[in-house]
């Protein structure tokens, strides 16, 4: 009973995520999310009852929240969670902008997105939390867990003959897979070599106005 109301709650939360990525493709005029099905492809205009009216002048504030929206979404996360990261950057010493993107990409979820054995961040946070990946030989289930440089992820023993992965990892591209991770395809492991640079990330949104956004909070 316990493991199906894990089950459920984490395809509601996938569910919730995905229609709401959607909707802020939409709500800030740019493809974020990873899907061929994006709304924005045919409906370019935000959502509502009136139809397509055009997107408003935005506000200085405005602007700091739709960035910071953007990031919310690219990752895939929640208010609270990413609220959680930030303030985290904010202790670390040196740029809070880039200590943001570094925590961002270090997240389990997201690295095994980088590294090729998922198509999506979705894709990867499900994977993740359904434990199909071991991180220094003991299996993690939690897509939030911070990586750091040395650690090793690999596929669970009984995932490395799934049919997925047989699937996606002949896809997976080298020249795609960011510097600071090192694919040992035999092996099917991945390492972190490095802190992430700034241009790894998709420079889609800007750090400075989510910086300025919660700086005002």
């Amino acid at each position: 009973m316990a493991v199906g109301r894990a089950n459920r709650a984490a395809f509601n939360s996938i569910f919730f995520m995905k229609r709401y990525t959607h909707k802020m493709c939409r709500r800030l005029g740019i493809k974020l999310c990873q899907s061929a099905k994006c709304p924005l492809v045919r409906r370019n205009y935000p959502p509502g009852i009136h139809g397509p009216k055009g997107r408003p002048r935005q506000t200085e504030y405005g602007m700091q929240l739709a960035e910071k929206q953007k990031a919310k979404v690219v990752y895939n996360m929640l208010e609270r969670q990413f609220r959680l990261v930030f303030e985290r950057a904010v202790k670390l010493p040196g740029d809070t902008g880039h200590n943001l993107l570094t925590l961002l990409e270090t997240r389990f979820d997201n690295t095994v997105y980088r590294s090729g054995f998922a198509g999506t961040r979705v894709q990867a946070k499900q994977l993740v939390s359904h434990g199909h990946f071991l991180v220094n030989g003991k299996k993690i289930n939690i897509p939030s867990y911070q990586l750091k440089v040395g650690d090793v992820i690999s596929l669970h023993g009984a995932s490395l003959n799934n049919k997925y992965f047989k699937q996606q990892l002949g896809k997976i591209k080298q020249e795609k897979i960011p510097g600071w991770l090192y694919l040992d395809m035999p092996k099917k492991e991945i390492k972190v070599l490095g802190a992430p640079k700034d241009s790894d990330a998709e420079n889609v949104f800007d750090t400075k106005a989510i910086i300025e956004y919660y700086s005002r909070r």
